[in-house]
C-alpha cells in the first residue's frame, strides 16, 4: 500500500466526513430561519417532484428554467451593449428580433408542458427567487 492510498479504515471516515458537509448544505427549514419582527415567514419552497410518473416535466422545468435564466442574462447583456452604442443598428434589430423570438418559443414549450413562465422561477429559500420579478 502506498502513501496516496486510501486506507480501508479511513474510507468510511471520508464517507461520513462527506455526508456529514452534505447535509450541512440542504437548506434549512421555514421553522429553522429566524425571521425579522416585522417580515412575515416565506412559504416554503417549491421543490422538484421525483415521482416517476411527472420525471419528464420536472426535467423539462429545470431545463427551460435554465434556458430562462440565460435568455434574461443575455437580453441585460443586449440592453447594455445598446446603451453603450457598441452595436450598429442593423446589429439591434437582429439581436432585438432573436430575443423576441427565443422569449415566444420558451412561452410555447411552457404551454406545451402546462406550465406557466412563474413555474420556472425557483424558490431558493433565504435567497430569494432565482429570477427577478417580471417588469
Amino acid at each position: 500500500m502506498t502513501a496516496d492510498e486510501p486506507r480501508p479504515g479511513n474510507r468510511f471516515d471520508d464517507v461520513a466526513d462527506a455526508a456529514a458537509r452534505a447535509f450541512r448544505l440542504l437548506p434549512a427549514a421555514p421553522q429553522d430561519v429566524p425571521y425579522p419582527a416585522s417580515a412575515e415567514p416565506r412559504p416554503a419552497a417549491h421543490r422538484v417532484s421525483t415521482d416517476p410518473d411527472t420525471v419528464e416535466r420536472d426535467l423539462i422545468k429545470l431545463v427551460l428554467t435554465l434556458v430562462e435564466l440565460l435568455r434574461q442574462l443575455m437580453e441585460r447583456q443586449a440592453l447594455q451593449r445598446v446603451d453603450a452604442g457598441d452595436l450598429t443598428e442593423e446589429q439591434e434589430e437582429r439581436l432585438g428580433a432573436t430575443l423576441m423570438i427565443l422569449h415566444d418559443r420558451m412561452v410555447e414549450l411552457c404551454a406545451q408542458y402546462d406550465l406557466s413562465m412563474q413555474d420556472l422561477n425557483l424558490d431558493l429559500g433565504p435567497l430569494g427567487t432565482l429570477l427577478p420579478p417580471a417588469e
